[in-house]
């Protein structure tokens, strides 16, 4: 009786957890909309991948709950489609998806209503849910509201914080700057249409982005300098991110010249750094070295850590003994700023590159005495020690 009571508790037990666990329903899309339509509700799309941990999130502890399950499967048709698979490819091209986990709300004519990104606390998934089934709250219905008086500014805020809940930023665009049409230049500078160019405003060569640019310091006013610094810097990410990231150079080139028109120190460093990433995934050595040999001291000259960067890669990948000796120069002040093991054994490298081995030797004692005093291992800066040695003149 003992044995067959502890296995009547080990199958409830496993019951209970199988009935909390997520198990995707990978319902072709097809069918997924044509039983939406016939079922007259509307299609949820969950679009996931397996090394997403916000994704895994949502799954194990909001989409495992028996209260969401059911409210899912009563009011929508659901399917989940991995994004690096069949479907799944198919819809995150088609509805742009750049961020996960993304949820997708289509109605039977396969109209986008209602989209959400991110992880979620189960409660406000729930709301969110509620949100997606109420007509006057989804996206043709705010939209439609807006478009028929586009300089409301209520009715402009509450479709883009909807769109916001799904969209990434660039996809606000749009409907931004067809309420800023109906701004005049002097109207920009406000609170509140700072607000509307903070959040929705990313075409770098726009009017409204343009006069942010030229009134800075009226901005200022009415947001702060150090929020206006930080549209521009934001701009400029925008801008050129998506391009290094594809390593599209053709395009880089050209709109980084656009980035440096801004003519401002801090956008100027940030095409600077944006050179060298696209110049090392690339491996253009000689653009990199052009870029750091004109930008370095100017840009970047009170930044120990990233000095060191650029003469590890001149360690690597750099070979003319007059560029070595300014990545030398550049690691020496950057132990002026800031002294270091890390930084001596690269100065001792670069001296040793350069067939230097007296200052090679010096640097690296240097590296050395700290690797003791810090009482941390040793033995990359001992290899190059031992090296030196033997090869130092008698």
């Amino acid at each position: 009786m003992r044995f067959l009571f502890i296995l009547f508790l080990s199958v409830t037990f496993q019951s209970v957890i199988s009935q909390n666990q997520f198990i995707p329903v990978d319902i072709p899309y097809k069918t997924a909309l044509e039983t939406a339509k016939k079922e007259n509700k509307p299609l949820f799309v969950m679009l996931y991948a397996d090394w997403c941990p916000h994704c895994n999130l949502m799954k194990t502890e909001v989409l495992s709950d028996p209260a969401v399950i059911d409210f899912l499967n009563k009011n929508f048709v659901c399917t989940y489609k991995n994004i690096e698979k069949d479907e799944g490819i198919v819809l995150k091209n088609k509805f742009n998806t750049k961020s996960l986990p993304t949820f997708l709300f289509i109605d039977s004519n396969e109209t986008l209503i209602y989209a959400l990104k991110g992880e979620m606390k189960k409660a406000e998934f729930q709301n969110e849910l509620r949100y997606a089934l109420n007509p006057k709250m989804q996206l043709p219905y705010l939209e439609k509201e807006f478009l028929a008086d586009p300089s409301n500014s209520d009715k402009f805020f509450t479709y883009l914080n909807t769109l916001k809940k799904g969209k990434d930023r660039t996809e606000l665009s749009p409907a931004t700057h067809t309420y800023l049409n109906t701004q005049s230049d002097a109207q920009l500078v406000s609170e509140l249409n700072w607000r509307v160019i903070a959040n929705g405003v990313t075409d770098i060569n726009s009017r409204e982005f343009q006069y942010v640019l030229k009134h800075q310091k009226e901005f200022a006013t009415v947001a702060s300098q150090n929020r206006v610094d930080r549209k521009i810097e934001s701009i400029v990410n925008e801008l050129l991110r998506p391009l290094v990231d594809n390593l599209d150079t053709i395009n880089y080139y050209k709109q980084r010249e656009v980035a440096k028109s801004i003519r401002l120190q801090k956008t100027d460093s940030l095409v600077f750094k944006y050179d060298l990433s696209l110049a090392e995934r690339t491996e253009k050595w000689d653009f990199y070295k052009k870029v750091t040999l004109e930008d370095t001291q100017k840009l970047v000259w009170n930044d120990a850590s990233f000095l060191k960067d650029i003469g590890n890669t001149y360690l690597k990948h750099i070979n003319d003994t007059e560029s070595l000796k300014k990545a030398i120069f550049w690691v020496n002040h950057s132990l002026e700023l800031n002294d270091s093991y890390d930084g001596n054994l690269l100065e001792a490298k670069l001296y040793n590159k350069i067939k230097d081995k007296k200052k090679a030797l010096e640097y690296a004692k240097n590296a050395k005495a700290i690797a003791k005093e810090m009482d941390w291992n040793s033995k990359e800066v001992d290899v190059l020690l031992a090296e030196l040695n033997t090869k130092q003149p008698k």
